[in-house]
């Protein structure tokens, strides 16, 4: 990792943190809520989504505090589908980023409710923004919605669950990853651009740019579930081979994954250039997420 990238993910990672904390403070709710809601909040974590959304505006050279209410909505969303994925009745895992899970601290049903929270809340930030003008409000809202609902991230976890326990093919896992993981890094990558000013070249660039990192994020994951190590990354390995998943090692062979994780990261540098915009961290992000060792 260069010294710009390290400076440009601390830095806004501060920020990010520091105002996470706030807006569960400053809620009128129970305190247990509050309490269950920020323990999977600050759990740590790469942040890599709410920091893709900053360097997409970083490449328009604009400032950060213009998507930090949607960069906190967007970390609130990713933090309430773990906490639902991690449940008894879905992936049944006891620990995250090396800590115990939201339902193992605080019960299934505050787990429950606190993923509504952070879910419902995310939306009523993006509504109250005042940096965005109303139309970037609509079209902000319009997009999470689609990313993070029945047609993105919810449908993947659907196909996710019906594919256990049976071998899937190349399509099905794709089908699953572009929805699951994907969908949310898209709306990572194309509410900074809405924000930014981003003309329909450059949103159709940048689209294309989230697809191939989606994936490539995705394939990356399944290649720590089976070479990570299991202090580093916080978690057991080996845990989705354990529940019958099918992974991209699995279909493709790990040298076949290997082989895609690497396209899908030269067609997503390629869209980034052209945007014709500095996209010099977008690159570097992308870089880290071919290189991760968690």
């Amino acid at each position: 990792m260069t010294d710009i990238l390290n400076d440009f993910m601390e830095r806004h990672k501060e920020i990010l943190n520091k105002e996470l904390k706030n807006c569960i403070s400053r809620l009128d709710a129970p305190s247990i809520l509050k309490e269950a809601m920020a323990y999977s909040l600050e759990a740590g974590g790469k942040r890599i989504r709410p920091l893709l959304l900053f360097a997409v505006l970083d490449s328009f050279g604009k400032k950060s505090e213009a998507g930090l209410a949607t960069s906190i909505a967007l970390e609130m969303i990713h933090t309430y589908s773990l906490v639902h994925d991690d449940l008894p009745s879905m992936d049944n895992d006891d620990l995250r980023r090396g800590k115990p899970t939201n339902h193992k601290v605080f019960g299934e049903a505050m787990a429950i409710l606190a993923g509504d929270g952070l879910l419902t809340y995310s939306f009523q930030l993006i509504a109250e923004d005042q940096h965005l003008q109303a139309g970037q409000k609509i079209e902000l809202l319009r997009l999470l919605s689609k990313c993070a609902g029945p047609e993105g991230m919810v449908a993947g976890q659907v196909a996710d669950m019906e594919g256990e326990n049976r071998e899937l093919g190349i399509s099905e896992l794709e089908y699953i990853h572009i929805h699951k993981t994907g969908k949310l890094l898209t709306f990572s990558v194309l509410a900074g651009a809405i924000i930014g000013g981003a003309d329909s070249r450059q949103l159709d660039c940048f689209e294309q740019f989230s697809h191939h990192l989606g994936l490539s994020f995705q394939i990356s994951d399944d290649i720590l579930d089976v070479t990570g190590d299991e202090e580093v990354m916080g978690k057991p390995v080996g845990s989705d081979t354990g529940r019958d998943k099918s992974t991209y090692p699995s279909v493709l062979t790990l040298e076949g994954a290997r082989e895609h994780l690497s396209l899908h990261i030269e067609e997503a540098k390629k869209a980034l250039g052209q945007t014709n915009l500095n996209t010099e961290i977008l690159s570097q992000i992308t870089d880290l997420i071919a290189e991760r060792t968690h």
